[in-house]
């Protein structure tokens, strides 16, 4: 078992205090984690030791930085037991890595009439990218409802995915209520129908060991800065073969093997879909946040969170006028806990806490037609990491109760 409180020692920012002259308590990092101070060093080491363009440059400088970008994406196959090393491209983040499934395999392999199955859940990110190649293509899009407890609802699902079926995007684990899905009856599914198979690995990814050879999907999409990592950082893994048959989706310098006026030929994987400098520092930063994930270890940071949750679910469930989200069964939650505030808005309760120095997130949480599914304008997500501590949950409960008495004066006013 890890210890947080000796890991809250290696982030900075978690020895401060907010403005208000409290001590910070960090609890929305489903939205981003804190950066150790190793990912911090690592990153400025970069730019004050290291800094060159990459892959381009034959002078000493460059051709090392190029080997530190490089051995990050070695580092990442690894960590996820991806295909090999070309199959990871890096990006801008989840966000991007979707989007760029969907201008360069799904413009060429979408056509009219074709269906693309989500979820109701999903994050904007996965959903408005297919939503406007469904709009370009004239697909189809459909939907894999939820059950009450907020996983999904697989009893329809071979009336769902059908031989007309070209995409499955869904997500592993749900960024507002932490609930882990069983995603396997969906892949199985959908290789029966021949259908492709995208996960949605923003919030998994962070919080679970994953083994993409072994789930058997065809494109995991992520982000850096969720894992300890730097902003601006994303991946997107790919089976190696559908990778090479995909067009760039943007192009310009590093991507291409010839340039003629009229015409240019492309290089190989994995620089044709990775065009013009990325974001080295970045990359390289999110090395160092790789490494201390690994010595943690991900089995650890799940069992810490699983212990985390049940303690917030138990003290958050005894003060009344709490409404709770998300499943009861605990193997099937992440680190993430939704709640509202009978006869308070969520924005109101965010607000009050910060007073406290507790950090949470309130709103849709880029769900927008789960929360209209639910009739909520939205709710208050903590959400939990390897350093969270029980005296952090204890703080939110304590800003809760402040919160009630708060505005149970004002109602009798």
């Amino acid at each position: 078992m890890l210890d947080p409180y000796q890991l809250k020692l290696d982030f900075p920012i978690l020895n401060t205090r907010t403005p208000s002259g409290k001590a910070l308590v960090y609890l929305d990092n489903a939205a981003s984690s804190q950066k150790p101070s190793s990912v911090i060093e690592g990153t400025t080491k970069y730019y004050s030791q290291e800094n060159a363009n990459i892959h381009r440059g034959i002078y000493h400088l460059s051709q090392h930085a190029t080997e530190l970008y490089e051995k990050t994406r070695i580092k990442t196959s690894n960590f996820f037991r991806a295909q090999c090393a070309k199959a990871i491209i890096f990006t801008r983040g989840t966000t991007e890595s979707i989007n760029l499934v969907a201008q360069a395999w799904g413009r060429n392999n979408i056509q009219a009439g074709d269906e693309i199955v989500l979820s109701v859940q999903e994050h904007h990110s996965n959903l408005v990218p297919w939503q406007m190649l469904a709009l370009e293509k004239k697909a189809v899009l459909k939907f894999i409802p939820i059950k009450a407890d907020t996983t999904y609802d697989l009893s329809g699902l071979k009336n769902i995915i059908t031989r007309k079926t070209k995409l499955v995007a869904v997500s592993q684990m749900s960024n507002v209520t932490g609930t882990i899905h069983d995603i396997l009856p969906i892949i199985e599914r959908a290789r029966q129908v021949g259908a492709k198979v995208l996960i949605d690995g923003a919030q998994s990814s962070s919080h679970l060991k994953i083994d993409l050879v072994g789930m058997d999907v065809d494109f995991f999409a992520f982000s850096a800065h969720k894992m300890l990592g730097p902003t601006g950082v994303g991946v997107l893994f790919g089976k190696e073969e559908i990778l090479e048959e995909m067009p760039p989706w943007l192009g310009g310098g590093d991507m291409i093997e010839t340039v003629n006026l009229e015409s240019s030929t492309y290089a190989n994987l994995p620089a044709k879909l990775e065009a013009g400098t990325p974001n080295i520092a970045g990359v390289i930063g999110f090395s160092y946040a790789l490494d201390y994930l690994s010595k943690v270890g991900m089995e650890n940071i799940h069992s810490h969170e699983q212990e985390i949750t049940a303690y917030a679910l138990e003290e958050l469930s005894r003060m009344g006028g709490i409404k709770l989200y998300g499943t009861d069964d605990l193997s099937q939650r992440g680190g993430v806990v939704s709640f509202t505030v009978e006869g308070v808005h969520p924005h109101d309760v965010g607000s009050m806490l910060d007073e406290e120095g507790v950090a949470i997130r309130v709103g849709h949480h880029c769900c927008q037609p789960l929360m209209r599914e639910w009739s909520i304008p939205g709710t208050c997500r903590a959400s939990f990491y390897l350093y969270t501590t029980k005296e952090d949950v204890d703080a939110l409960v304590a800003g809760l109760h402040k919160v009630k008495a708060i505005f149970s004066r004002v109602a009798r006013k």
